[in-house]
């Protein structure tokens, strides 16, 4: 994650909540007509996704909003929460989106119902590619920067959508010059993977909402900063966590026995310092051991 500070984190997330649902909302209507055209199965199926991206992208916007508000005397760690519950708001849209085109695809499946104006069809979703591309270039961006796992959950949504929206293309050609079941057929594999991928969302959701520790690769950074310190002993008991943009850093700092309490505050504020340099806008707490009493805790074994 680039260090930015909290101000662009937060207007770059904003930002890509807008462009999501501004780009839902207009694929919408043009999906909408290329359906009412084409009576194509597989385009009511991108259809729905679409109409269900811009209920996740509204709830995204309102979530990150809510995330990224200051914390409160009735929230002292934050609202960033509010990012891993939109996440599993948006697998549960996904879910239910994708179970509704199963259905739908299998009572065409059996009688498969030819495809019209094919121009109109191919076009639209042409027309949507092109603007999810330009939506997941953004949203890319803004995770580079930002990390937010309300955005990472919008871009793999839209990523999928990319590839619904591509095949969506074959289905029609394959239906409209050979057997009107690929429609169905290609609706079942698509709703296959929306399923995939709505599982993806919600583990990661799970996960902040779980306190999952940082990746290893975090920890292990944390762990060479504070030793590079000169007058750092050790650490023990590293807890670590994330909830929407913010990352807590919680460790128990072993110094030499004999520093006064006013020595040992100032090293822990100078390791304190370095950490927030890699980690800008996390919460830090540091304790202060005597590295001659450090106890051994296996169950945060370092």
């Amino acid at each position: 994650m680039s260090n930015i500070t909290p101000e662009e984190t937060a207007r770059l997330m904003r930002w890509a909540t807008y462009a999501s649902t501004l780009v839902a909302i207009t694929l919408i209507f043009a999906k909408g007509i290329a359906w009412v055209a084409t009576d194509s199965v597989s385009l009511l199926a991108t259809l729905i996704d679409s109409c269900l991206d811009a209920a996740a992208s509204i709830i995204n916007l309102l979530a990150v909003r809510h995330a990224l508000a200051p914390a409160d005397k009735e929230h002292r760690f934050g609202h960033g929460k509010a990012e891993a519950l939109a996440g599993l708001g948006q697998a549960t849209f996904i879910s239910g989106s994708a179970l509704f085109l199963v259905l739908e695809a299998l009572s065409q499946f059996w009688n498969p119902q030819p495809i019209e104006a094919l121009g109109v069809g191919i076009s639209v979703m042409v027309l949507s590619i092109v603007a999810t591309m330009g939506l997941l270039i953004f949203q890319k961006h803004v995770i580079r920067k930002t990390n937010s796992t309300a955005i990472k959950a919008d871009h793999l949504h839209y990523k999928t959508d990319l590839l619904v929206n591509t095949s969506v293309i074959v289905a029609l050609l394959l239906a409209f010059y050979g057997w009107a079941g690929f429609d169905p057929l290609f609706a079942i594999l698509i709703a296959a993977y929306i399923l995939y991928s709505a599982w993806d969302i919600a583990r990661e959701s799970l996960d902040l909402l779980m306190d999952r520790e940082l990746p290893d690769e975090d920890r292990q950074n944390i762990k060479t900063i504070v030793r590079a310190h000169p007058q750092a002993l050790g650490l023990h008991d590293l807890r670590t966590r994330k909830s929407g943009t913010t990352t807590f850093i919680q460790l128990h700092l072993e110094l030499d026995d004999n520093l006064s309490l006013r020595e040992a505050h100032t090293i822990a504020d100078e390791v304190e310092t370095n950490l927030l340099a890699e980690y800008p806008g996390a919460e830090v707490i540091i304790h202060e051991d005597p590295a001659s009493l450090q106890e051994n805790h296996p169950e945060f074994a370092e």
